[in-house]
């Protein structure tokens, strides 16, 4: 006689659904990192975990465009797309970074169809700088 196997965990009835499509996220945190030479767009939900990301380098460019505008919106709308489709309605924006892709990366956010409940710019500054080297003796 076989011994029967203990089922454990979220398989107790049968049913084993994928990861990433198995959840519904009502609420996210879109945040967009601007840097001059590229723009990265991490959609998470209110926990932190990435649910979906792109940035300018995974959607088709290449060298210096990929810190244009028209990069940062392309990214935006790659990375909104598909939690979109996963039902999520309302999001928090935080921006991040001195590039060009901030403004355009937030249009394409407004244009998605998304309610955001607010934008933070969370760009680190320095207070006061780190404190400088000893200065050589000669």
């Amino acid at each position: 006689m076989t011994k029967a196997i203990p089922r454990i965990g979220s398989r107790r009835n049968g049913r084993i659904s994928s990861r990433k499509n198995g959840r519904r996220i009502p609420k996210g945190v879109i945040h967009v990192q601007a840097s001059f030479n590229n723009t990265i767009i991490t959609v998470t939900d209110v926990r932190g975990r990435v649910v979906s990301w792109a940035s300018a380098g995974t959607s088709g460019f290449k060298g210096t465009r990929r810190g244009t505008p028209y990069a940062a919106q392309a990214a935006a709308v790659n990375a909104i797309r598909t939690v979109v489709d996963q039902g999520m309605q309302r999001a928090e924006v935080m921006i991040k970074g001195p590039g060009l892709g901030r403004d355009a990366a937030l249009r394409a956010i407004r244009r998605s169809g998304i309610l955001l409940s607010f934008v933070r710019d969370v760009t680190p500054m320095p207070h006061n700088g780190c404190r400088p080297p000893k200065k050589r003796r000669v």
